[in-house]
């Protein structure tokens, strides 16, 4: 899964097995995922054509599912937990969930879901969004058009997805922090320019951690002066043995392991990937190899 937002709408591009509550949602297989906001003067008159509109202008296939909302996307909190990202907006207007107001989330999972648990974790997000608005004081589950969307890649290794599973214990603590943080800055409580991404950090204590590359215990990771745009590899796990390879992991079993590989931390690679986010890791390797790392 890669994501990128481009203007007023974010973008998961994939081969994603999904499930969605939103516009032509259902069941199925999609290789674009889009949350967009909608203008003020949004006439809501044929919501899918759209978010149609939307995905084709930039070149992609016409198989998607998407989001809508009112919500900024510089207002957008993206939460990272091992192997499950959550992508969250939320808009409350007033504490009458018949007012004004959507919250969306988007969970996508690197490690594949069963079919039942892909509809399970729609529930554990549910739950979760619930539980961050009670935590806020406010007296209502969620509002009249909240959307949801579900999504994985690869073989299936989840069977089930409910709040006290691997994965959906992942799914409710990012979409339980995520609300309340998406709605502080929608809110205005706090003031942001662009989305702001978390990482669930188990350094000095299991604890959500807000990234940037200033604050970063491991900075430098790989050299000084290194892009920390790509702090997580959008390619990974490439399995490219030019790049990495398969090590044993402190839980069982093996992992995939790049953290020899410095090529989205070079600086023109970095920018040339996110002035070009479709672009694959071969054209990548190509650009590192005629023009060098700098």
């Amino acid at each position: 899964m890669r994501y990128f937002f481009r203007g007023s709408t974010l973008f998961l591009r994939g081969e994603f097995t999904a499930a969605s509550t939103g516009v032509g949602g259902g069941l199925g297989r999609v290789r674009t995922i889009v949350n967009s906001t909608v203008p003020a003067d949004w006439d809501h008159a044929d919501p899918e054509r759209y978010l149609w509109l939307r995905v084709v202008e930039e070149g992609f296939p016409r198989d998607f599912y998407g989001l809508l909302t009112a919500v900024e996307m510089k207002d957008a909190c993206v939460m990272q937990h091992d192997f499950i990202t959550c992508f969250v907006t939320a808009g409350v207007t007033h504490p009458d969930p018949s007012d004004e107001g959507t919250i969306n989330v988007i969970m996508h999972s690197s490690e594949g879901l069963s079919d039942a648990a892909l509809l399970e974790s729609i529930i554990t997000v549910t739950e979760a969004k619930a539980l961050a608005l009670r935590d806020l004081g406010h007296g209502f589950a969620g509002t009249t058009t909240d959307g949801v969307i579900a999504a994985c890649e690869g073989p299936v290794k989840h069977t089930y997805a409910g709040s006290l599973t691997e994965a959906g214990k992942r799914i409710h603590s990012a979409v339980r922090f995520g609300v309340q943080e998406a709605l502080k800055r929608q809110q205005g409580t706090i003031a942001t320019e662009k989305p702001t991404l978390f990482v669930f950090s188990r350094y000095g204590g299991a604890h959500w951690a807000l990234w940037s590359p200033d604050s970063c215990p491991y900075y430098p990771c790989h050299f000084s002066g290194q892009s920390c745009d790509f702090c997580y590899c959008p390619f990974y796990p490439c399995r490219d043995p030019e790049l990495g390879s398969f090590v044993n992991s402190s839980a069982g079993g093996k992992v995939w392991s790049c953290s020899s590989c410095p090529l989205v931390h070079y600086p023109r690679i970095a920018e040339y990937l996110k002035r070009n986010p479709e672009a694959t890791l071969r054209e990548l390797k190509a650009l590192w190899e005629r023009s060098g790392p700098d």
